[in-house]
């Protein structure tokens, strides 16, 4: 582990003297690519046919489309002579990038669907060569239970955030139904009421309210943040073994879908937003999960790290939008962590399951009502300035350390969609890298939600986990609906 990281920091201080460079790399990129933290965005699309007769259509949608997105996927990232990191553009060879898996036919799903399980643990867990553009794209023809083919989308995480690699991706593909139209993608940052009345309370008397409200918030956040990133520290429970080096340990990789549609039900009848739901059918199934795994542990002291987008938008903007320099969210790594406390539950059989839905959405409300995360940055900009950004980056990295897990979401098209007439059956994304036994990550697609976790192999049972997950939804479900379904 030692030789990796001594590897991998030798590479990031390479000196390059007298290139042309395109750009500086930004600090948030340099966070997210040094010798104490190197995170990476996997995603997998899922095909509804078979994609072994015909893969020129890969070679040509790399070729035309994805790197003519931004000089990023065609740069490495280099140290001039005067210490500074920037992106140098240079020749790649697509063979370096895009990998095929050819398969024996005859061969049983299940064969498949384990060695599938294995390649992608393999995928998320390894290290992209510094030497080259830090992305790959890797082509499984042969069949699973879920999908007649799987094409994996592996980028590093400092070309960009999920916002970004998302958009490039969704560039890729068209619309089946009409692939003269532009994909639809829901309204970003739409929050739904949790009551009927309007607030009668007096326009000063409210603003006054407000900016007490903002200010105490933030000075908590901060606070907390600030605390649980260099001295206070999560339990270790069933969900983090706290070893050392996890970040480099195999992950067992697995989802779970539910219709979007039902969730939107479960929201309109107890009033909340769709990702309070979520996170609030996470936050169950977790201790539903630790309590089966280890008495009491329920009522450990845990955290979830969640990722929101600090960018000031309300729609998806395309490519060619993020990409110039005017624009108000331009290409990059624009996202802060919410620290979250998982609900603790003393009877989680006996427990209502929607508290845990109230709590999630009464937690993240507050966080949202702060300014805590844009101190924070501030806080790690200052560390950068004064120590550097490797420093930086291991503030980070014990951020994520010391939390018991992450949970990020994307959305995606409303709209089945196809890559050169090949019908995507689903999207479902993991990140790579990270600190922690386990991470949570979310994606809409066509009417469906396919939650993704990937987990510590051989400390947590992904079986155990995800039948967790399913009937803490049942439950919460059951409680808000009753019989209507």
């Amino acid at each position: 582990m030692a030789t990796m990281l001594e590897n991998k920091q030798k590479q990031d201080h390479l000196m390059f003297e007298g290139v042309v460079v395109d750009e500086p790399v930004s600090p948030a990129s340099q966070y997210l690519n040094s010798s104490a933290l190197s995170v990476c965005i996997v995603a997998v699309v899922e095909f509804e046919i078979p994609i072994e007769d015909d893969l020129q259509f890969i070679f040509a949608m790399v070729n035309d489309v994805f790197l003519p997105i931004n000089p990023r996927f065609s740069s490495i990232m280099v140290t001039d002579e005067n210490g500074v990191k920037q992106w140098k553009k240079v020749k790649l060879r697509l063979e370096d990038h895009v990998k095929v898996q050819t398969y024996t036919t005859g061969a049983s799903l299940e064969f498949y669907d384990a060695y599938f399980r294995e390649y992608l643990t393999e995928i998320t867990t390894g290290q992209l060569p510094q030497s080259r553009p830090m992305w790959e794209i890797h082509i499984l023809t042969y069949p699973t239970s879920s999908a007649a083919g799987n094409v994996i989308f592996k980028i590093h995480h400092s070309l960009g955030d999920g916002y970004s690699l998302m958009g490039a991706l969704f560039t890729c593909f068209k619309r089946l139904d009409n692939p003269s139209l532009p994909l639809t993608l829901p309204s970003l940052g739409l929050e739904f009421p949790t009551n009927n009345h309007k607030d009668k309370m007096p326009r000063i008397v409210k603003n006054v309210s407000n900016m007490l409200s903002l200010f105490f918030n933030t000075v908590s956040n901060f606070t907390e943040s600030l605390l649980k990133s260099t001295v206070l520290e999560d339990d270790p429970t069933p969900i983090r073994s706290g070893n050392e080096g996890v970040e480099f340990l195999p992950l067992d990789i697995s989802t779970v879908t539910f219709s979007l549609d039902h969730v939107k039900q479960i929201r309109t009848a107890i009033g909340t937003t769709l990702n309070d739901v979520i996170v609030g059918t996470l936050f169950y199934g977790v201790r539903m999960y630790m309590e089966s795994a280890m008495k009491g542990s329920s009522k450990a002291n845990s955290t979830a790290l969640v990722l929101m987008s600090t960018r000031a938008i309300k729609r998806y903007q395309t490519c060619e939008e993020m990409v110039r320099r005017d624009s108000k969210s331009h290409w990059g790594n624009q996202f802060a962590f919410l620290h979250v406390p998982i609900t603790k539950a003393n009877d989680v059989d006996g427990v209502d399951p929607l508290q845990f839905v109230y709590d999630a959405r009464e937690i993240i409300k507050k966080r949202k009502s702060s300014l805590g995360f844009f101190v924070i940055g501030k806080l790690i900009d200052m560390i950068r300035r004064f120590r550097g950004s490797e420093v930086a980056s291991q503030y980070i990295h014990r951020t994520l350390r010391k939390a018991s897990m992450t949970v990020t979401n994307m959305i995606g098209p409303i709209e089945k969609i196809a890559l050169a007439n090949h019908p995507c059956k689903g999207i479902y994304f993991m990140m790579g890298g990270s600190p922690q036994s386990i991470s949570i990550t979310m994606v809409s697609y066509n009417g469906k939600i396919r939650l993704a976790v990937g987990a510590e192999k051989s400390y947590i049972n992904i079986q155990v986990f995800m039948s967790c997950i399913e009937n803490a939804f049942e439950r919460i479900s059951k409680a808000a609906l009753g019989d209507q379904l």
